[in-house]
């Protein structure tokens, strides 16, 4: 098991027991996928999101939530994820969802509608097909 599989589970993060430290960009990956494996698409965006949004406030950085690349990033990895499958082959199979996930989000949105009071509250739809 790795340390990720080891720090981060559903109950730690809904009831915000994540170290702000180690929470980064693959850590959210991962604990967004263990709700895609673990309850129906629209259950685990929300479930994630409630988790995200109470987790940021405890932190005391409530504007670091993005609704739009939150649900972008859920829809993706529900997309891309197959029963069954474990994380480390998950994550082997999608290097790009946390290594290149700027350069995913510029390839479907623009900065402009990215960087909106919209976007930012609510999921917005992309703007650009990927190229």
């Amino acid at each position: 098991m790795s340390s990720l599989e080891q720090s981060f589970s559903i109950e730690r993060f809904e009831y915000g027991d994540i170290e702000a430290d180690l929470f980064d960009h693959e850590a959210h990956v991962y604990v967004a996928w263990l709700f895609v494996t673990k309850f129906d698409l629209a259950e685990a965006v929300s479930r994630f999101e409630s988790g995200l949004r109470r987790l940021t406030r405890k932190l005391g950085v409530p504007n670091k939530y993005h609704a739009t690349i939150t649900w972008f990033f859920m829809l993706l990895i529900a997309e891309r994820s197959h029963e069954n499958e474990g994380w480390s082959a998950f994550k082997a199979r999608n290097t790009d969802l946390i290594s290149q996930s700027k350069t995913m989000l510029d390839r479907y949105y623009s900065k402009e509608r990215l960087s909106s009071d919209t976007a930012r509250n609510q999921f917005v739809l992309p703007d650009r097909l990927p190229a």
